[in-house]
């Protein structure tokens, strides 16, 4: 499915910035400001401050190797990586992306020297203003990134593993962070915690520190140590409860406890978890703002482009380039075709944006009963960008995805079991099937209905040091045995002692598989 994105006519004749293909950091800088005037002036986008940055397919496919991040620290993975995507580029199997934005203030925008003019102009349009706002702006960035931090951060990442490398050796290094890359997705807090300044934490150092010298005394030293019974059990039983209360169980951030509570791990291997344990939460709104962040990006580009076009500052084989990258990024292959992978964010994002835009300015009956508080209010740009601040994409979905959108996707919902040799078509396009769909939908974005609910429920760390986790099993599906006993063997590498995993159903608590491994040699 493709977006409609039939030619315009210019109607106003203005000074073109570019002519054709070639460009210069002149132009692009002249080009940028056309695009801001549009973005910010015309549109209202509350953007941080670009920076550009012009790289090599090589220096874009090393990015891609090292998550996305500049500045990142060495690791064995990162190269493999790059190896299997610069073969894929080489043989034509894979493309790669224009551009690559970060979360960060300054915002630094990538745009490969390989572009023609026009693509920079778009991923300018695209990345600089419409992924701009959206990290600025949504609820998620502003709760668990820092932009103003992150690239010093990753500064001082690169660094300390650096130095630990040297000093403790590369395999070492390597082996902590290989078990903490592989817990990243179980390294994640969910729930806002308040952050401390580096002056606040310093303050509260200091006061301990003071407190301890206060208290303490030459004489409580002479005393001699009292011989300890044997404890009761019920003894046993009220420390247990103790000591889980003050670990705060159950957990659900696994690297935090980790990094926290491990008993054998030494400080330098604690701040290589903490690493990695941040990278994860960096990482944590995007995964849950796919559709939204490539949508409102897509939709930013779009407008600004058609903009320029009517200002006169881009002609008409400019535009019909735009429209062919365009229409590829947006394009949404039926369920049968060989090319289906899923729904392409890009095009539900898009969809859903203009869908919303339409609905503010020409509503129909439909959308009035739909949606009363937007149709028609004649504010399009304000509307989204409520929307942009304020939701994620399952929540996003749930609240505006209309039956025409639904229509034009031509959505539907099938009932499928592994035990049934038929698939039943549960859900069709009618008033009480459509609100099914856009629930069905919604919760394929939902990371708490996604992600395994794995959670520390248990820890002994005066005992045997047997660490105890619990996995709350959702309609029965399990974990996959062979990639659990696998991803298991790191977290008994990292807490240095025997480690089970306790697979339960959701509801009842019932015990379904159990899953024990030691540390490795």
């Amino acid at each position: 499915m493709a977006a409609n994105t039939g030619t315009r006519s210019s109607n106003k004749s203005g000074p073109l910035l570019y002519d054709g293909a070639e460009w210069d950091f002149a132009l692009v800088n002249k080009t940028y400001e056309a695009i801001h005037a549009i973005g910010v002036g015309e549109m209202g986008l509350d953007i941080y401050p670009n920076q550009l940055e012009v790289i090599r397919s090589e220096q874009m496919l090393d990015a891609y190797a090292s998550i996305g991040m500049p500045n990142m620290y060495r690791h064995w993975s990162f190269g493999k990586h790059f190896a299997r995507e610069e073969s894929a580029y080489r043989k034509g199997a894979r493309a790669l992306a224009y551009e690559l934005v970060i979360n960060s203030d300054p915002c630094i925008n990538y745009i490969m020297e390989e572009n023609t003019m026009t693509m920079q102009t778009l991923v300018m349009a695209h990345a600089a203003m419409g992924h701009n706002h959206f990290f600025k702006n949504n609820y998620l960035f502003q709760q668990w990134t820092d932009a103003t931090a992150v690239l010093d951060y990753l500064t001082f990442a690169k660094e300390y593993v650096a130095e630990c490398e040297e000093k403790h050796g590369i395999e070492a290094v390597e082996a902590v962070l290989d078990s903490a890359h592989a817990l990243m997705n179980q390294g994640i807090s969910r729930y806002p915690m308040q952050h401390k300044s580096v002056g606040d934490k310093r303050e509260k150092q200091r006061k301990r520190r003071e407190h301890a010298e206060a208290d303490y005394s030459e004489i409580w030293r002479t005393l001699p140590r009292a011989e300890h019974p044997m404890p009761l059990l019920q003894d046993v039983a009220v420390e247990g409860e103790q000591e889980a209360e003050s670990l705060k169980l159950p957990q659900e951030n696994l690297l935090y406890f980790l990094e926290k509570h491990a008993p054998k791990l030494e400080e330098w291997q604690r701040e290589l978890i903490r690493i990695v344990r941040m990278l994860a939460q960096y990482f944590y709104p995007q995964r849950q703002t796919k559709v939204m962040n490539e949508g409102c990006a897509t939709f930013c580009h779009y407008e600004i482009m058609n903009r320029m076009f009517d200002l006169g500052q881009v002609n008409e084989g400019a535009m019909l380039e735009f429209m062919h990258s365009h229409s590829s990024v947006v394009f949404q292959p039926r369920f049968e075709d060989k090319f289906y992978s899923g729904i392409n964010p890009y095009a539900l994002g898009f969809a859903m944006m203009q869908d919303i835009q339409r609905m503010c300015t020409e509503p129909t009956e439909e959308d009035r009963n739909w949606f009363p508080d937007i149709a028609g209010n004649g504010d399009p740009l304000g509307t989204l960008k409520t929307a942009w601040a304020e939701f994620r994409d399952d929540s996003f979905i749930l609240q505006y995805l209309s039956p025409k959108v639904m229509r034009d996707f031509r959505f539907f919902h099938i009932h499928d079991r592994s035990e049934s040799p038929f698939m039943k078509v549960e859900t069709i396009h009618n008033e009480i099937g459509y609100r099914e769909v856009r629930r069905k939908l919604a919760s394929q974005y939902d990371s708490s209905v996604t992600d395994p609910d794995i959670q520390v429920v248990s820890a002994d760390l005066s005992g045997g040091r047997r660490l105890t986790l619990q996995h709350r099993a959702r309609n029965g599906v399990l974990l996959d045995k062979k990639l659990c006993d696998r991803t298991l063997l790191h977290v008994a590498h990292l807490w240095g002692y025997r480690v089970k995993l306790l697979e339960v159903e959701h509801e009842g608590g019932d015990l379904l598989r159990e899953h024990e491994s030691l540390p490795m040699p």
